[in-house]
């Protein structure tokens, strides 16, 4: 007879802490003695990481024993406040552990990964399953009416109660055996899902070594593609990846046909070739057990249960807001698709627009139409005046200030690290810097952090915060000049890392906010970016310090909605495309390429775009992205950025009324309260959907 899974982990995890006791000299063990406590990264090794991990979960599972069997009644202090504070050193382990997974990983981290994962995801389950600690909060939880709490505490106790009972606390012991089987699979998966990605797209490359299949490449591009070969050992040739940076100007401006094509079909392939870097099977497991997971839990999808926690809460309400503005993207989709095949008629090329197309005579129409293209605006977007804006931003909206620290350690030489201070020289906390792709790093941008904001039981710990990117590197002479997208999404995740930056809140659980919700603080940075009073601050040409031209600024308005039926299409494609996997209440058939045209071809996307991601690098949602069934939140916190956005328009663009309480009911209160009252006290509404249509040119 099968013994219980969790009599198993029991008798396991003891042999596992045997196995590797904690050396006395593990640098993540002691006291951080940096400055601020950040990570001493000059000490860290990788050896160092699994008997941290382990150790860490030995501590917190002595922890919960004390808050499980604490002889006294249950209150909020004893039980809910006091598993708050447990796992300080797990939690930080995690959160440095996980960083470097993403910003600099190797084979060795992924390993320890790989064997961590299903042992960490048992203890988490092990916790949420222990039915005398869940009597204790429930017994708490139940007489809440009663208690003297504050906001903040009311909002922990509840947070903590749903996520036991989400977490399974309710379950019979033998679906909690199967939850947690369930649980630790899907820890290891997601990990594959995305070292096979990695992997993938470190893989493939494009050699040049005829100058003239550089035909119709700006200078800045040949000599970056020259420093990369260079690099990759291929002196004199030229290097192409698909890593944005240096896919997609070569999408924009080469001549040769063939190779955007082969360039192209390189990136939409990923996970897909029937290899040992394949990912079809992969995400199909993961569906599958995500379905499993939320019916043991009562939901009919995976959608059903992840929406529960959203500002959307239904996967219909997702759908209709999506079908609204399906319907005239994919009708300005359609009209630009036209004017590009009209291009190429003209031009005589005698061929149909094609997928790899679009960029070469989206820039080419662009330049006809608006005279205006990215090379032109590349050399007032430098990448240290980029950074230097947003901080200037953040100073002008909140007085806080931001000072470079060359004394806090940090895992790669390119990472830089500044101090934030409020107007009075208080310290709020760190921000790490690191924004040039590199082989072992995961692409795209993102923000993260060493350590949240915490003050429990008069331990006040500030946050260390990161803010990670993948623009284009120097070259030569010539500094990192980014392209008007890659300016934006610093700004963007600038604006998560000030979310982490300037919270409130006491506890690190009440911290966070529903997905549709969270990236409200990241896009609507994206605006005073673009906003031609502000550019003038920043925007300055990297060799002679002019500011951006009057003339130039225009163009960029003028042609602001321009390609936006791609840009909205393709996006809108991806979160449907992640709906359709997530509302699924029976296990997906098993051909996944199958599933994902079907899905693509019901909403008529046009052969000529491809879904901004495909399933089989959509790593948002079937690696560790946390946006399953929540990739729609990009646009559905555009609506909420749009509008909060126009609040300032309606004043000025740094009215302090405005931004205070903006920073207070915003950036402060994490989820404090229900995010959509928060926004009503911020606002004084609910918001409109009128100005993000307006932005897109889709009303």
């Amino acid at each position: 007879m099968r013994k219980p899974f969790l009599f198993l982990l029991a008798l396991a995890l003891p042999a596992i802490l045997c196995s590797f006791a904690p050396p006395a000299d593990n640098p993540l063990l002691g006291e951080f003695t940096a400055p601020f406590g950040a990570p001493p990264f000059d000490k860290i090794r990788i050896e160092h990481y699994k008997p941290a991990y382990l150790e860490g979960m030995r501590q917190q599972r002595e922890a919960i024993a004390g808050i499980a069997g604490n002889a006294e009644a249950p209150t909020f202090a004893n039980t809910i406040e006091a598993l708050e504070a447990s796992g300080d050193l797990l939690t930080r382990v995690d959160n440095i552990f996980r960083s470097m997974s993403s910003a600099n990983t190797s084979d060795e981290l992924q390993e320890i990964a790989k064997e961590i994962a299903p042992v960490q995801s048992a203890h988490y389950d092990e916790i949420l399953f222990n039915e005398k600690l869940f009597a204790r909060i429930k017994a708490v939880y139940d007489k809440r009416d009663k208690l003297d709490l504050n906001q903040e505490q009311k909002r922990l106790l509840e947070k903590t109660y749903r996520a036991f009972v989400r977490g399974g606390a309710n379950l019979s012991a033998g679906d909690k055996a199967k939850l947690a089987e369930i649980n630790q699979e899907l820890s290891v998966l997601g990990l594959q899902f995305e070292e096979n990605l990695l992997e993938e797209t470190n893989k493939f490359v494009l050699i040049i070594d005829n100058k003239a299949d550089l035909a119709g490449l700006p200078e800045g591009v040949v000599t970056a593609a020259a420093e990369a070969a260079r690099q990759l050992g291929h002196e004199g040739k030229w290097v192409f990846t698909v890593h944005k940076p240096s896919m997609i100007p070569f999408l924009q401006y080469s001549e040769r046909r063939d190779l955007r094509e082969k360039l192209y079909k390189a990136y939409i392939t990923r996970g897909d070739h029937n290899d040992g870097l394949d990912n079809k099977k992969t995400l199909l497991r993961i569906v599958d057990l995500r379905i499993k997971r939320a019916q043991l839990l009562g939901y009919k999808t995976h959608a059903d249960f992840a929406l529960e926690e959203s500002m959307a809460k239904k996967s219909a309400a997702v759908y209709d807001f999506l079908g609204k503005l399906w319907t005239p993207a994919i009708a300005r989709a359609k009209n630009e698709a036209a004017s590009f095949q009209q291009m190429i008629d003209k031009e005589g090329k005698g061929f149909k627009l094609a997928s790899w197309d679009w960029w070469y005579y989206a820039e080419k129409v662009r330049k006809a139409q608006y005279d205006l293209d990215d090379e032109m605006l590349r050399p007032y977007f430098e990448l240290e005046n980029v950074r230097a804006g947003a901080f200037m931003l953040a100073t002008k909206l909140f007085g806080i200030t931001f000072e470079e620290r060359k004394d806090i350690p940090t895992y790669n030489d390119e990472v830089r690290v500044y101090e934030v201070k409020e107007a009075s020289g208080k310290h709020i906390g760190l921000l790490y810097a690191d924004y040039y792709p590199r082989d072992n790093k995961q692409g795209g941008a993102w923000c993260g952090g060493f350590r949240s904001a915490s003050r429990i039981g008069g331990k006040i710990e500030t946050p260390l915060v990161t803010n990670c990117g993948n623009f284009v590197r120097p070259a030569g002479d010539t500094p990192s000049l980014l392209n008007f997208d890659e300016v934006t999404t610093m700004f963007h995740e600038f604006g998560h890392g000030l979310h982490s930056l300037l919270t409130e809140v006491s506890y690190p659980t009440v911290q966070n906010v529903a997905t549709d919700f969270v990236e409200l603080p990241s896009q609507i940075m994206e605006n005073w970016a673009t906003d031609p009073e502000f550019m003038k601050m920043y925007a300055r040409h990297y060799q002679t310090g002019a500011p951006i031209p009057d003339e130039l600024i225009r163009k960029i308005r003028e042609s602001s909605t321009f390609n936006q039926g791609f840009m909205t299409t393709e996006y809108l494609a991806a979160s449907i495309l992640d709906m359709d996997w997530h509302t699924l209440a029976e296990p997906p058939a098993p051909d996944a390429n199958a599933f994902e045209i079907a899905s693509l071809g019901r909403i008529g996307l046009i052969p000529e775009i491809i879904s901004r991601y495909r399933s089989t690098y959509f790593a948002h949602i079937f690696g560790d992205g946390g946006y399953a069934a929540g990739y729609y939140s990009y646009i559905w916190a555009e609506v909420l950025d749009a509008d909060a956005f126009k609040a300032f328009k309606e004043t000025s663009l740094f009215d302090q009324k405005t931004a205070s309480a903006y920073r207070k009911y915003i950036l402060a209160a994490g989820g404090i309260e229900d995010e959509m009252t928060l926004y009503k006290k911020f606002r004084g509404r609910e918001p409109a959907i009128g100005p993000l249509l307006e932005r897109r040119g889709l009303n």
